[in-house]
C-alpha cells in the first residue's frame, strides 16, 4: 500500500544530503516549488548557481519507468527540441538516497505562454510535432498507456468507494460518470485505430515556459503512450468558435513537422472528460497525504462535488456535439 505521508522523512537535511551525494556542493538555501505529486525544490549551490531537484513519490513509478522518462527527455534534447532534461552525474540521471528516487535538473525560467495568440500556438504546434516525431520512433516499455480504464473507470470507482462524495450527491455522481464514460467509449470507437506514441502526457500551459527565444517544455513525469491529441487539446479553451481558431493555428504549425490524423478530432472532448474524471480520482487517492487538504481545501466540500457533477453533465452535452473541424 502507498504510504499516506511519504515525504515526512524528507527533511531539509535529508534533501541536501541527497543532492550532495551526486558530488555537488549546496550552500544550504532551498525553496519548494509548486508540485504535489512529487516534491520539487530549487536548490542553490556554493558557486551561486541553482538547480532543480525532483524527488519522486515513493511507490508511484518503478526505477525502469523513471529511467524511460529521463531517456525520452535526453533523446528529445539531443535533437535540439527544447525539453528540460535531467543532468547526468557519474553517467546516471536517476539517483537514490534515503529511500527516495530523485533527479537534478538545470533551472530554466520563463513565463506562461499566451495561448490566445495564433503565432504562439503555431510555434507550440511545431515543437509538439517534433516531440511526436521522436515519440513515434519506439514505444515505452515500462510506462503505461492512456486509456479509458486507467483514466476513467478506475478513478471513478475509487471516488465512489472513497466515502468522500456527499450522500445526497452520490447517486447523481455515479449516474453521470457512468453516462459520460459510455459516451467517451463511443467517441473512442468512432475515432478508430488511432496511432499510439510516446507523449509528453501533461502538456498544459503550466508545463510550457516561454522566453523571448520561444518555448521550452518541462515535467515529463506523466509521459506515456497515447494519441497525439492528448498533447494538443490542453492548448484549447473558450467557446467552440475560439477553440476552432486555436486548433487551426496549432495544427498549422504541427503539420509542418508531423502528420496529424483528423480522426483524432473525435478524441478531444473524450480526453477532456477523462482528465476531469481522473483529476477527481487523483485528489481522492491522495487525500490522506497531509499536503493535499492544505493545498486543495475546496475538494472535500459540498460545493466541489456539486460543481464536479455539473462539469460532467456539461461534458456529456459536449460529447454529443460534432467534433471540431480542421482542413489540413
Amino acid at each position: 500500500m502507498p504510504v499516506a505521508s511519504p515525504y515526512s522523512v524528507l527533511t531539509p537535511e535529508a534533501l541536501l544530503d541527497a543532492i550532495e551525494s551526486c558530488g555537488v556542493r549546496c550552500d544550504g538555501r532551498l525553496q519548494g516549488l509548486n508540485s504535489y505529486e512529487n516534491r520539487v525544490y530549487q536548490v542553490w549551490l556554493e558557486d551561486g548557481s541553482s538547480v532543480v531537484a525532483k524527488f519522486y513519490r515513493p511507490q508511484r513509478w518503478s526505477a525502469a519507468a523513471i529511467q524511460e522518462e529521463h531517456d525520452f527527455a535526453l533523446e528529445l534534447a539531443a535533437r535540439e527540441i527544447p525539453v528540460v532534461a535531467p543532468l547526468v552525474f557519474d553517467g546516471r540521471t536517476r539517483h537514490e538516497h534515503g529511500g527516495f528516487q530523485f533527479a537534478i535538473y538545470p533551472r530554466r525560467g520563463g513565463r506562461t505562454p499566451e495561448l490566445e495568440d495564433a503565432d504562439t500556438l503555431q510555434w507550440l504546434g511545431r515543437f509538439i510535432a517534433r516531440i511526436h516525431a521522436v515519440g513515434v520512433l519506439q514505444p515505452f516499455v515500462h510506462r503505461p498507456s492512456l486509456d479509458i480504464e486507467s483514466f476513467g473507470h478506475e478513478p471513478a470507482q475509487f471516488v465512489l468507494d472513497s466515502g468522500l462524495v456527499p450522500d445526497d450527491l452520490y447517486d447523481a455522481y455515479a449516474s453521470v460518470v457512468e453516462d459520460v464514460l459510455e459516451r467517451v467509449e463511443r467517441r473512442w470507437s468512432a475515432a478508430g485505430a488511432v496511432r499510439s506514441l510516446r507523449l509528453h502526457g501533461d502538456c498544459h500551459a503550466g508545463n510550457i515556459l516561454w522566453t523571448d527565444a520561444g518555448p521550452h517544455f518541462v515535467d515529463l513525469d506523466d509521459a506515456r503512450m497515447g494519441p497525439a491529441a492528448q498533447d494538443l487539446w490542453m492548448c484549447l479553451s473558450g467557446n467552440r468558435e475560439a477553440q476552432q481558431q486555436q486548433l487551426a493555428a496549432l495544427l498549422e504549425g504541427y503539420s509542418e513537422f508531423f502528420e496529424f490524423d483528423p480522426a483524432e478530432l473525435m478524441l478531444i472532448e473524450a480526453l477532456r472528460t477523462l482528465r476531469i474524471v481522473q483529476y477527481a480520482g487523483w485528489l481522492a487517492r491522495r487525500w490522506d497525504d497531509p499536503a493535499f487538504p492544505v493545498n486543495f481545501p475546496f475538494f472535500n466540500t459540498q460545493r466541489y462535488w456539486q460543481d464536479h457533477v455539473l462539469a460532467l453533465r456539461e461534458q456529456a452535452a459536449a460529447l454529443d456535439e460534432p467534433p471540431l473541424q480542421w482542413i489540413g
